[in-house]
């Protein structure tokens, strides 16, 4: 049904994508998880080296499912029984991998992307390194600009994701940031790429319905 909410989120949507690509990072629309599916399958070479970075949008919408039930060289950090070294060192491989695929806390209208990190590994590995950057992100991920990506983050998806993750600090038990010193801290490393070197490394895939953080 065309509403005026649609038209609006539509509008809102043409207005990323068509700012991403001014910054050499390439923008996809997509309705449903399995368009996204079928997506990432287009995007990712059979045979491929991948890895993830930690994201509650990649499993909730398949996506790790398909990667390890695929025909791909996955570096699955979230196996059963890997141990803290194993993860490290999936870790440094990932730098050399053919695909890194995560989520991200918050796209601008202006095309810029905003992260918050806790070690930052996915940041690192979004940046540089792997030859392609896939991005999934639903519409609920989508801000005006710079001030409220920052605002989206600290005070809405950090929260949630330390009470996620278990971790013992004040947003995990009051619901917002205060900008906390605790050692459990997860929000050590702030990132914006407001322009990709290579044009078309990095691909943005929204999703057209509220996902993850």
């Amino acid at each position: 049904m065309n509403t005026p909410i649609t038209w609006y989120l539509k509008k809102q949507v043409e207005r990323t994508i068509h700012n991403l690509e001014k910054h050499n990072i390439h923008g996809i629309y997509v309705e449903e998880e399995e368009q996204l599916q079928e997506t990432i399958k287009q995007l990712v070479a059979e045979h491929a080296t991948v890895a993830v970075g930690d994201s509650v949008t990649l499993f909730k919408t398949g996506i790790i499912a398909l990667l390890r039930n695929g025909d791909y060289c996955f570096l699955d950090k979230y196996r059963e029984g890997i141990t803290s070294a194993e993860k490290k060192e999936i870790y440094r491989k990932t730098f050399s991998a053919d695909t890194f695929l995560c989520s991200t806390n918050a796209v601008t209208e202006e095309g810029e992307l905003y992260n918050i990190d806790g070690n930052g590994s996915r940041v690192a590995a979004m940046i540089y390194g792997p030859d392609q950057v896939i991005i999934v992100a639903g519409i609920n991920k989508i801000v005006r600009n710079l001030d409220e990506a920052e605002q989206r983050a600290r005070q809405y998806a950090a929260p949630l994701d330390a009470k996620r993750l278990g971790k013992n600090t004040p947003c995990a038990s009051l619901g917002y940031c205060v900008d906390c010193q605790k050692e459990e801290r997860i929000c050590n490393y702030f990132t914006v790429i407001k322009r990709q070197f290579t044009k078309g490394r990095i691909t943005v895939i929204i999703v057209g319905k509220s996902l993850g953080y």
